[in-house]
């Protein structure tokens, strides 16, 4: 059965990331398998309107700008009128939104949702419960997966958390990993820097990426280490921070910040390290260090989230998250990389491209698809219950918000045979 499939978020190209990658190469391998796909996000810039993408991808870029973290700002029913008509042109069967942390996947999931349009949920974070904004985010998040039909977790330790976070029943939640297409991560020891060991990092530079442990760990490791240099990828607002540790450590000539690197350009400054480092605090999945085991890199990461299952022990190295463990596996790794004992490129290559494929990934999802597809839909009072019982404050108020979805007439009716 083909379907009409609709990826929502606030997180696509050209901005890069995880996320972005993951919708990108999903659509692509859907088109593949004959499905009709859409994306909707908002405008990047001067960036709006729709444009045309690779295999006639369709992408609306919303005239919204981001109000946070690239994120829109909520209003909830301001940009109904516009993701309704975009839904009902395209005659969409499957909404499927992204990120826990994208405001326009959930807002269009709840206009889907009262279309009678099946939603789907892709997490790929993770959150703590302690915080109040944890607290506040998961309540939100039970609202927002009330009365979506299935949700897909990246990794098992990220299904437990929204699990737990969502309170939903672990029968409706799956886990289908990232992948990486292996074909443009192929490795090229030719362009490795001789008579140097260089360690690449390729992330957001934010707090949950552990900018702050990368911080300090460039000059302990520069200073112990006169053959090792580092080349930074990504961008963000700690991007000063690692600025004013290579100027006050007088480091300009050996670690390079290259700023924002469009992930077709990932491969030529992955192939370029020995070493990829990820100091990230929290993590679902991490799809960067995939792509640099399969250029052949060795790893060394954060035991955090659901890294642990990403990669078989022989090809990554694991360190809390703390400068002192992180040095420690840095100085095996470079021990390793003077004398050669870690696994050829080409083997980890090719290990790599048996464990991930986006084809499978897809196929999994649609099977996802096709099951939801299939479900009878709720009804109005059945949507109206799920809410209500998000809590004894919260339900009563996500139902107000239902309500506003239907004429004034039917407030009344409706409202007293829930109530």
């Amino acid at each position: 059965m083909k379907l009409n499939i609709c990826m929502v978020s606030d997180f696509f190209y050209p901005n890069m990331g995880g996320v972005e990658s993951h919708i990108f190469s999903l659509s692509q391998c859907l088109i593949g398998r004959g499905h009709k796909v859409i994306v909707i996000t908002h405008a990047y810039g001067d960036r709006t309107g729709v444009r045309y993408l690779t295999k006639g991808l369709k992408a609306y870029y919303l005239p919204m700008m981001p109000f946070y973290n690239q994120c829109i700002l909520p209003t909830v029913f301001t940009n109904l009128p516009l993701i309704r008509n975009i839904l009902i042109r395209e005659e969409i069967n499957i909404l499927h939104g992204h990120s826990a942390f994208s405001t326009l996947a959930h807002e269009s999931m709840f206009h889907g949702r009262a279309m009678g349009i099946k939603a789907v949920f892709t997490d790929h974070s993770l959150f703590g419960f302690a915080d109040v904004s944890s607290v506040l985010t998961n309540k939100l998040l039970r609202f927002s997966l009330a009365d979506t039909s299935h949700v897909i977790c990246v990794s098992y330790t990220s299904k437990e958390n929204t699990v737990l976070r969502a309170s939903l029943r672990p029968e409706m939640v799956s886990v289908i990993p990232n992948a990486v297409d292996a074909t443009r991560f192929i490795p090229d020891p030719s362009k490795k820097r001789p008579n140097k060991i260089t360690i690449v990092v390729v992330s957001r530079l934010v707090y949950r990426k552990g900018t702050d442990l990368l911080a300090n760990i460039i000059p302990a490791v520069c200073r112990k280490y006169p053959d090792v240099d580092f080349i930074i990828g990504g961008d963000g607002p700690k991007r000063i921070l690692l600025e004013e540790v290579r100027e006050a450590c007088q480091l300009d000539d050996r670690v390079t910040i290259l700023g924002t690197v469009e992930h077709t350009k990932v491969r030529d400054v992955l192939v370029q390290g020995d070493i990829f480092l990820n100091t990230s605090l929290t993590e679902a999945f991490c799809i960067a260090i995939v792509e640099a085991a399969s250029c052949g890199l060795q790893v060394v990461s954060t035991h955090v989230g659901g890294i642990r299952e990403v990669l078989p022990a022989h090809l990554i190295r694991l360190a809390h998250p703390s400068v002192k463990s992180l040095m420690i596996e840095l100085d095996s790794a470079i021990q390793d990389c003077r004398h050669g004992n870690y696994v050829s490129e080409d083997e980890a290559h090719r290990r790599v491209a048996k464990m991930y494929c986006w084809k499978d990934v897809a196929k999994r999802t649609e099977t996802v698809y096709h099951t939801v597809a299939m479900e009878t839909s709720k009804s109005f009072l059945e949507r109206l219950n799920s809410y209500y019982l998000c809590g004894p404050i919260s339900g009563k108020f996500f139902c107000h918000h239902c309500l506003d979805q239907l004429p004034s007439t039917c407030h009344h009716s409706v409202a007293s045979a829930c109530y």
